[in-house]
């Protein structure tokens, strides 16, 4: 018999891309020509919603979209991966989120979010929901949505004993203290970790530092993704190290991040007896994710990814 497929329980953003590519990001001020525009599914929810799905999880999904047919697309989409999508409910009075992403020859991009639905998730909408965050293994949220949403999620995950894993993005200088006293694993990036502890990152000391900064605010696990230099990983009182990055050409790095959380998610044991193959394998997907245009068109099969 095959390994138990982790259940996983995502409160998240939900959005309609609009990708435009450009020779190089528009300075203030300036007109440009793009190259290409095109839609597609996205929203640091769903995009790890369905990196975990496409990599083996059973995934569950609580968050909001407008009466409009974006929102009615992008519900289907989901539910193409085989995700629960019971949880998404459907609102009257506003638009579906949607993000602008302005992507350059060298596959770096610029974002502009409007969160519409996304921020209106209100608490009697989690609580309706709790079946499907006790029967999970894992509990993720990120910024995209209204943060009494994610404290509210938390606080039923923690009651009914199961694993909550933040991805604090976009990055919030001041993240509430209740969030973080209901967050075991913490997923920033660098620019994220930044933010959060107040102080620039230049070297391996700094990074480590800042690592024990969130320890001291209760978190036992961190691991902060560093593009193409890997990710590092912390666990409080146990181990930490590198697990480095493949070297690959990227042409677009938007869903990257989403596609390591959602896989590593998929792959973690409940006992983290496996986080370095886990964060391994999270590497190898968002590898294949950069070398592909979009958010969700973007993110691999477990099919395609070859760990041997």
């Amino acid at each position: 018999m095959g390994a138990k497929k982790k259940k996983i329980t995502i409160i998240g953003s939900i959005n309609l891309d609009t990708t435009i590519r450009t020779e190089q990001l528009p300075k203030p001020g300036e007109t440009i020509h793009s190259k290409e525009m095109f839609t597609s599914g996205g929203g640091k929810g769903a995009n790890q919603a369905i990196a975990a799905a496409r990599n083996g999880g059973n995934v569950n999904f609580i968050g909001a979209v407008g009466n409009d047919n974006s929102g009615k697309a992008l519900v289907e989409l989901l539910g193409q991966d085989k995700i629960e999508t019971k949880g998404i409910k459907q609102l009257e009075s506003t638009r579906t989120g949607s993000a602008y992403v302005n992507v350059n020859d060298e596959g770096e991009n610029s974002i502009i979010i409007y969160g519409g639905a996304n921020q209106l998730i209100t608490d009697e909408h989690i609580i309706e929901m709790n079946n499907l965050i006790e029967e999970s293994d894992y509990v993720i949220a990120q910024f995209e949505t209204n943060l009494s949403s994610i404290e509210k999620t938390f606080e039923i995950a923690k009651e009914m004993g199961v694993t909550t894993i933040l991805n604090p993005a976009p990055a919030k200088r001041v993240i509430p203290k209740n969030i973080i006293q209901l967050t075991d694993i913490l997923i920033p990036n660098e620019t994220e970790l930044e933010t959060i502890v107040g102080s620039k990152i230049t070297n391996e000391a700094e990074l480590i530092k800042s690592v024990h900064a969130i320890h001291e605010m209760g978190i036992k696990i961190v691991i902060v993704t560093l593009g193409s230099k890997g990710v590092f990983y912390s666990i409080y009182n146990g181990d930490s190290g590198f697990v480095p990055a493949l070297k690959v050409k990227a042409i677009d790095t938007t869903a990257a991040g989403d596609t390591f959380i959602g896989t590593f998610a998929a792959k973690l044991r409940s006992d983290l007896s496996n986080i370095n193959d886990a964060i391994a394998y999270g590497n190898r997907a968002a590898s294949l994710t950069v070398q592909r245009y979009g958010a969700q068109t973007s993110i691999p099969y477990k099919s395609e990814i070859n760990m041997e």
